[in-house]
C-alpha cells in the first residue's frame, strides 16, 4: 500500500493519513479515477454529496473487488441539508450512492452562518450510535464552531477538514485541534493555480531531495501529523501523490516551508460562506 500510515482517531478509528480527493472530478470520470487510484494502492477516497460523483465512487468500489473494510470512505452533508430530518434523509442518499450500509466518516461539509450545526450534529451523533457511520467529523470549522459543539454536545468531532497549506498554515486553529484532540485534514492541499508550486522555497527543496514540488509539500503536511487528500485525475500524478513514504524533510526544510505562511486562502472563509 506504498507505505501510508494509518493514524488513529480520538474514538480508536484508523484513517489512512493519504487518500484521494475527488473534488470537481466529473461525475463521468469519477469510477475510472477511483478505480486508478485503488489500484495504485490508495484505500481512503474522500467525496461529498455537493461533488455530485458519490455514485461515480460507489461504481469503482464495487468493481474494484476490494472488501469495504479495506477502503475508508468520507462524504459530506450537503450545505442545504441541515437539521435532523434533512440530515437522515441526506445520509440515506449518500449512502444509497455509495453503495454501503455503513459509512466511515461522515462530515458537516461547512458550519454555514445560522447556528443550526448543532441540531445537523446531534443527528450526526444519533447515525454513529446506531453504528451506522464509524467516526464523525466536521469540515471548514473554525474555533468558534468547534467550540459551540464541544459545549452543547456529547461527542468531540474526531476530524476538522480545513483548507491547509503553506501559504495557509492554520497554526492557531490545529493547536487548538491537538488540544481537543481532532485530527487535521488538509483540502486544497497545495493551494490552487498553481503559485505555492513554483515558489522558490518549494522549488528548491524538490531540488535538494531529486523529487517534485507537489509531493515535496505532501511530505510536509505528514510530517505535520496532517491527513491529507490530494486530488487528481492524471495517472501519473495520482501514483506520484502517495509516493511520500520513500523520503524525508529534515527538520530546517519543513521550518522553511512552514515560514511561507500568509493567511492567505484560496476557497471560501468559513466565518462569512453560506
Amino acid at each position: 500500500m506504498s507505505g501510508v500510515p494509518d493514524l488513529q482517531l480520538h474514538d480508536g478509528t484508523s484513517i489512512p493519513q493519504v487518500g484521494l480527493g475527488v473534488f470537481q472530478v466529473p461525475p463521468e470520470q469519477t469510477d475510472e479515477v477511483v478505480l486508478r487510484a485503488l489500484e495504485a494502492g490508495y484505500r481512503h477516497v474522500d467525496t461529498a454529496a455537493g461533488y455530485g460523483n458519490e455514485a461515480g465512487v460507489g461504481s469503482a468500489l464495487r468493481s474494484s473487488g476490494l472488501a469495504h473494510e479495506d477502503v475508508f470512505v468520507t462524504t459530506k452533508l450537503a450545505n442545504g441539508e441541515h437539521g435532523r430530518e434533512k440530515t437522515l434523509r441526506a445520509f440515506d442518499a449518500s449512502t444509497a450512492k455509495l453503495q454501503l450500509e455503513v459509512l466511515d466518516l461522515y462530515l458537516i461539509h461547512w458550519p454555514q452562518q445560522a447556528d443550526d450545526y448543532v441540531e445537523t450534529w446531534l443527528a450526526f451523533q444519533e447515525l454513529h450510535q446506531q453504528g451506522r457511520i464509524r467516526t464523525i467529523g466536521v469540515s471548514n470549522f473554525q474555533k468558534t464552531h468547534l467550540r459551540k459543539l464541544l459545549d452543547e454536545t456529547d461527542i468531540v468531532p474526531t476530524v476538522n477538514q480545513v483548507e491547509l497549506h503553506p501559504y495557509l498554515t492554520q497554526e492557531d486553529l490545529r493547536a487548538f485541534h491537538a488540544e481537543h484532540s481532532i485530527a487535521t485534514e488538509a483540502w486544497s492541499p497545495i493551494a490552487k493555480g498553481g503559485q505555492l508550486l513554483s515558489d522558490p522555497v518549494i522549488t528548491g527543496i524538490a531540488q535538494e531531495l531529486g523529487r517534485d514540488a507537489a509531493q515535496v509539500v505532501l511530505r510536509w503536511h505528514v510530517q505535520l501529523g496532517n491527513v491529507v487528500i490530494p486530488k487528481s485525475v492524471t495517472p501519473e500524478r495520482i501514483v506520484s501523490n502517495l509516493d511520500l513514504f520513500s523520503f524525508e524533510l529534515s527538520e530546517e526544510q519543513v521550518g522553511r516551508i512552514s515560514a511561507l505562511n500568509r493567511d492567505e486562502r484560496t476557497g471560501p472563509d468559513p466565518d462569512t460562506f453560506g
